[in-house]
């Protein structure tokens, strides 16, 4: 069954390229051309993920981001005017899984969905492959980090970073390496939204986010996920 995609965009030419281009990589793709119309679709129908534009006529797409997290952890795609890098930072910390810059090839946005759909892909095959780390658990079938036995709040995104990082304990990863992990793809070494996730993370898997001791910073280098944990 075709995979089925929420649109929101305002931009109506823009909308319609995204839509004849995704349909026709074998996506059903429905638009709402505001932050109120995408959220009563939300409501209305399952996604497989959402395409949000961050530039919309009735309300800021960060609270249209918000309002979709607070009930749904379908994975996110942000659409960012380029240079907005405090939007895209915010965004990410809401809860975003990606995000893309305008203007932006066609090419490489279904590059970026077909990736936050993989990750999401592997809560599906319902294996019971655990990492277990005294008291956090990391389960990659079910993928959920669990502390104490209580689920961490964590993004598709987030829970592959943790995975990667968590499959290679005590080894230093640069954050081109964790990235090429997670996406299969490279990205820019210094790119803000890494250090964000591992924010994120942090603050749902540390006792103290601030004095972390499961994620430690390599300064100059990178993080390093630690082998010995209470």
């Amino acid at each position: 069954m075709a995979q089925h995609l929420l649109l929101i965009e305002d931009d109506e030419r823009l909308a319609q390229m995204i839509c004849d281009y995704l349909e026709g990589a074998g996506f059903r793709v429905r638009h709402g051309n505001s932050g109120a119309a995408g959220l009563s679709l939300n409501r209305e129908h399952a996604f497989d993920a959402i395409i949000l534009d961050l530039m919309l006529p009735d309300m800021d797409g960060l609270d249209v981001c918000r309002s979709i997290r607070a009930s749904s952890q379908t994975p996110i795609l942000m659409l960012t005017a380029r240079g907005e890098a405090t939007d895209r930072i915010v965004g990410l910390e809401l809860g975003a899984d990606d995000y893309l810059p305008k203007p932006f090839e066609p090419r490489e946005l279904l590059a970026r969905l077909k990736a936050i759909l993989r990750r999401g892909a592997g809560s599906n095959n319902g294996g019971r492959d655990i990492l277990r780390f005294g008291r956090l658990e990391i389960d990659r079938g079910a993928r959920e980090a669990r502390l104490d036995g209580v689920a961490a709040q964590l993004t598709g995104h987030q829970f592959e970073m943790l995975r990667a990082l968590a499959e290679h304990p005590g080894r230093v990863l640069t954050r081109e390496q964790i990235m090429d992990l997670v996406r299969g793809e490279s990205l820019e070494a210094f790119d803000r939204s890494i250090d964000v996730h591992i924010s994120r993370i942090r603050q749902a898997i540390e006792d103290n986010p601030k004095e972390p001791r499961r994620i430690i910073t390599v300064r100059g280098a990178g993080y390093v996920f630690a082998k010995a944990q209470e």
